[in-house]
């Protein structure tokens, strides 16, 4: 049996929250392993500009904006896209929020905008396209966990909730899809270096104390999830489901580091 490879060409994929950031880089890597590519998120100027950067790699994407605490917006969306394209391949969950505050005045607010997001936000997006792979019997599903997936940090209790749920969801839909062709895995990215974490990484103790935790000594630059992305969404990883992948230069397996 040949291997199937890496190659993404004829897929489809659609990646929210793929217009900044980790969701950014992911939709430009699939678009480098050949994959026409949907990036989408809720402002339309910056819908407009990551579906410029995927169409001058040579392949071909929407402008189709969409909330995924608005499931009418991901239903317009899938709808759209298989107008388009004719199929929804993977999909990519990355739209997120976080808050830091401590957890004994956190408000109930601020915990279910979060929730509703990162948590419920993906089961609504993995419902309405999962259908639509389940009815072809086949399909990617890559939902974005985190280390806090694993371990406690700081004063973000919602978030680390949410994301401990994004991964427990990811396993329950890979055991019930399983059979019909779909496989649901996520990632869990370490510390990864963007423009709205610049000053807490290199300017905090928090920021230190990543560093100091991260064997490779230094914090991940976000193309390098792009590889993980392209694995799960391949028929190189037709036999993988229910696993979440870690990405973190080695911070989880770390213990005394000096």
């Amino acid at each position: 049996m040949a291997f199937a490879g890496l190659d993404l060409t004829g897929k489809v994929a659609v990646v929210i929250g793929g217009t900044s950031g980790i969701g950014r880089a992911i939709a430009l890597g699939l678009a480098d392993a050949g994959a026409d590519v949907v990036p989408t998120s809720r402002r339309p100027e910056e819908v407009e500009k990551a579906a410029s950067e995927i169409e001058r790699r040579g392949r071909r994407s929407l402008r189709v904006p969409s909330d995924v605490c608005d499931r009418a917006s991901l239903e317009k969306l899938m709808t759209e896209t298989v107008i388009a394209f004719g199929k929804a391949d993977i999909l990519v969950n990355s739209a997120g929020r976080t808050k830091r505050a401590g957890t004994l005045d956190f408000s109930e607010e601020d915990w279910d905008a979060i929730l509703d997001t990162n948590l419920t936000g993906t089961l609504r997006a993995c419902q309405v396209f999962g259908r639509h792979m389940l009815e072809r019997r086949y399909g990617r599903i890559i939902n974005i966990a985190s280390i806090s997936t694993f371990v406690a940090l700081m004063e973000v209790a919602a978030y680390s909730a949410s994301k401990a749920g994004v991964a427990s969801l990811t396993k329950s839909l890979a055991v019930e899809w399983a059979p019909n062709g779909v496989c649901v895995n996520a990632i869990a990215p370490g510390v990864f270096r963007t423009p709205l974490n610049q000053k807490l990484l290199d300017e905090s103790g928090r920021g230190q104390e990543y560093l100091i935790r991260t064997p490779m000594r230094r914090f991940g630059q976000v193309n390098e999830l792009a590889g993980a992305a392209v694995f799960l969404a391949s028929d190189a990883a037709s036999f993988v489901t229910g696993e979440v992948l870690v990405v973190d230069g080695g911070l989880l397996s770390s213990g005394v580091n000096q």
